[in-house]
Order: structure tokens, then sequence, then C-alpha cells
């Protein structure tokens, strides 16, 4: 059973679009490191992320992040602990969003989606409604090509015209 290790930012915008439900729904259960929780906590979280943290779902497995190799303290807390988590894991999936982080993760051969890759995850299984989805995550801070946004919309349009 594939193992899904997540870092903040995944977390972070799922909660703030409301659909943090779609991860137990596609994954079951979802590890994060203990740093992780300490960042979605953090006073510069928005209250909505820091109120879930606080009182997270028992879905949602908080470990000890294991010591980072000097390779990994260009990473955040959140982004080096999580790819360190990863590697002790032989059936993994990192969910990150963070370009330098999804890059160290795919180097050290660890397989890894991010926000956008979820969401598309739980659209394929008719779990959400994906243009409502993005468009709520294209109003918080969340950075992503326009052109990749179109092109998720058109492949779920044609899923849909397709059927179930």
């Amino acid at each position: 059973m594939t193992i899904v290790i997540a870092d903040t930012s995944p977390g972070n915008y799922l909660v703030l679009i409301d659909e943090i439900g779609v991860l137990p729904r596609l994954y079951h259960r979802i590890v994060i490191p203990d740093d992780v929780l300490l960042e979605l906590m953090d006073e510069g979280a928005p209250s909505t992320v820091r109120e879930w943290a606080r009182h997270y779902p028992g879905w949602l497995e908080i470990r000890k992040a294991p010591v980072r190799d000097p390779s990994l303290m260009d990473q955040d807390a959140g982004e080096g602990s999580a790819i360190a988590l990863a590697e002790l894991e032989n059936d993994v999936l990192l969910l990150i969003d963070e370009s330098a982080g999804r890059l160290e993760a795919a180097r050290r051969g660890i397989p890894n989606t991010g926000t956008l890759g979820v969401l598309r995850a739980a659209a394929i299984e008719f779990l959400v409604d994906l243009p409502s989805a993005l468009d709520r995550l294209l109003a918080t801070n969340f950075r992503v090509s326009k052109g990749l946004v179109a092109d998720l919309i058109a492949e779920d349009a044609d899923r849909k015209q397709r059927g179930p």
C-alpha cells in the first residue's frame, strides 16, 4: 500500500479551498512530518489553516522527521523533512508543490505530485468539480500558469463529456 507523505503547501491550499476531504478519499491515510504540522500552525499561516491543524483529523498521521542530510538544507523545514521521511519508504507518493522540492524529490527517485495533481486525481474519481476548485485555488496566492489551468479544465471537460 502506497504511503502518502505531504509537505505543507498541498494541505494549506486544500484547506483554504475547502477540499481537504479529498485526501482521505483518494489516499486513505496521509503522513506529515512534525515540521509540516508546525508550519501549518505557524502564526503566518491563514487562520483557517491554523485552526484545522490544531484539530487535525484522525486520518492524518504525524511522524517525527528524520535528521535531514546536509543536501536538503536548501529546502525549508517542511519540504526537507517531507523529502527525508519519503526516502525512508519503499512505496511512497510525496505531495509537494514547490518546484525546487519537487525537483529534489525526483532527483532522489521519489514519486511526487502537488495540489493540482491531487485535484486532478479527485476530479478523475468524480470527487470534486475541478473548474470550481481551480477558481477557488486561483483566488488564493497559489501560483500556476494560465496554460496549465486551461489544459486541466479542457481535460476535465473532455472526461465529463465521455462520462464515468
